[in-house]
């Protein structure tokens, strides 16, 4: 294998697209999506079945539930906020498996897939801004 085929297989062991992330949620169990972001951003929209663990808070103790069988999947707003990176290495550090979704959400609705709200349909959606 030359150093660019060795570059590309590497890149997609810590990456995965949102058709990849979608098929894959089909499938596997062994997959957790977690949303980097503050609880207000992800309130306001998230992923389905995304657990909300802010790269900020992320510990040995907010991450003591986590198992460490699973593959973790980190995303945040989107190319222009670096929450999944800053997450994806913090619990890399704690020991955990895991992949960066690429464009994040803002892809993964681009993609036409289905994202999910905590707020209740009367609620005041606030202005989009990034959520890391």
């Amino acid at each position: 294998m030359n150093e660019q085929q060795l570059y590309y297989r590497q890149k997609l062991k810590f990456e995965i697209d949102a058709s990849d992330l979608f098929d894959s949620l089909q499938t596997a169990s062994e997959i957790v999506i977690v949303d980097t972001r503050k609880p207000e951003f992800y309130a306001q929209e998230h992923l389905p079945k995304a657990i909300n663990l802010p790269h900020r808070s992320m510990n040995s103790t907010t991450c003591n539930e986590l198992a460490p069988s699973k593959t973790y999947v980190c995303y945040c707003d989107g190319i222009g906020c670096n929450a999944s990176t800053k997450g994806a290495l913090q619990l890399s550090l704690l020991g955990f498996q895991v992949k960066e979704l690429i464009g994040g959400l803002d892809w993964w609705k681009r993609d036409g897939y289905p994202t999910t709200t905590e707020l209740s349909t009367d609620a005041e959606a606030t202005s989009i801004r990034c959520g890391c």
